[in-house]
C-alpha cells in the first residue's frame, strides 16, 4: 500500500526544510521565527551570499530556498539560475523589497517558483512557502499576464519602459552605482574587469537616455532611494 502523503508530497509529520538567503541579520532572524513557529516548517540553514547559499544547499538539502534579490556581493536572480542549474528540483521563492514589476518576471525566467514583497504579512509568506513546496506557483495576476503576453508574442518591445530593457546584470550595476560604489569597486565585487563595468555603464546611459556619468549617478541614487527607503547613497565615481 502506498504511504499516505500530505499536500506537499511528503510523509505525514515531516517538516518542509527551508533555507533562508538574505544578507540582513534582522530579516533572517525574523523570517526564522515566523517559519519555525509552524508545525510543518523548519529553517534548515541560512546564507548571506551566493557562495554560502550553494554550500548550504549541498549541506542541508532544503525543500525550498527563500532568496532575496539583493545579496552581499552577488545578485539573487543570478543565484537562482545557478541553483536551478545545479539542483533542478529545488524550489525557490524570491522575497524582496523591490517591486514585482521590475524583478518578478525576471525571477520566473530564472527558475523561481514565486515572488513575494517583504511588506506582505507573515501569513502570506507561509501560504507562499507551502504552495511552492506543494508544486505550485506564487506570482501575481499582473506578472502571470505579462509572461503570457510574451509567450503569445503580443507584448510589444516599443511599449516597454526603459528599466524593462535593462539586463539583469545592468540592473545589478545600476543598483551598485546608486549605493555609492565606484567602477573599480563594482568590478571587484562582481569579479569582472573595469572595462566590462565601463561598458555596462555606457549601455545604461544609452538605454536610460542619460547624458553623462553625473546624470547616471543621480538617476541610480534616486532609484535606489525609491526602491530601498532609508538606504544611504554617496556615489564617489
Amino acid at each position: 500500500m502506498a504511504t499516505e502523503r500530505t499536500r506537499a508530497g511528503q510523509a505525514p509529520g515531516r517538516k518542509s526544510r527551508v533555507l533562508l538567503v538574505d544578507d540582513h541579520p534582522i530579516v533572517r532572524e525574523g523570517l526564522a521565527r515566523v517559519i519555525d513557529g509552524e508545525a510543518d516548517l523548519a529553517v534548515c540553514g541560512t546564507a548571506v551570499n551566493a557562495r554560502q547559499a550553494l554550500a548550504a544547499v549541498e549541506a542541508t538539502a532544503p525543500d525550498i530556498a527563500i532568496v532575496d534579490v539583493s545579496l552581499d556581493g552577488s545578485h539573487g536572480i543570478e543565484l537562482v539560475r545557478e541553483l536551478k542549474a545545479r539542483h533542478p528540483g529545488l524550489n525557490v521563492l524570491m522575497l524582496s523589497m523591490h517591486d514585482e514589476s521590475l524583478y518578478a518576471e525576471r525571477a520566473l525566467r530564472a527558475g523561481a517558483k514565486g515572488y513575494l514583497m517583504k511588506r506582505e504579512p507573515p501569513q502570506k509568506l507561509l501560504q507562499a512557502i507551502r504552495g511552492v513546496v506543494a508544486g505550485g506557483l506564487c506570482f501575481s495576476e499582473a506578472v502571470t499576464a505579462s509572461v503570457l503576453e510574451h509567450v503569445a508574442g503580443t507584448k510589444r518591445g516599443a511599449a516597454l519602459l526603459p528599466m524593462d530593457k535593462l539586463s539583469d546584470r545592468e540592473l545589478q550595476i545600476l543598483e551598485l552605482i546608486g549605493l555609492g560604489r565606484t567602477t573599480r569597486q563594482i568590478a571587484e565585487e562582481l569579479h569582472v574587469s573595469v572595462k566590462t563595468v565601463q561598458a555596462h555603464r555606457e549601455h545604461l546611459k544609452e538605454k536610460l537616455q542619460l547624458d553623462g556619468a553625473t546624470a547616471l549617478a543621480r538617476f541610480a541614487v534616486n532609484w535606489v532611494e525609491s526602491e530601498r527607503p532609508g538606504t544611504p547613497s554617496s556615489n564617489r565615481d
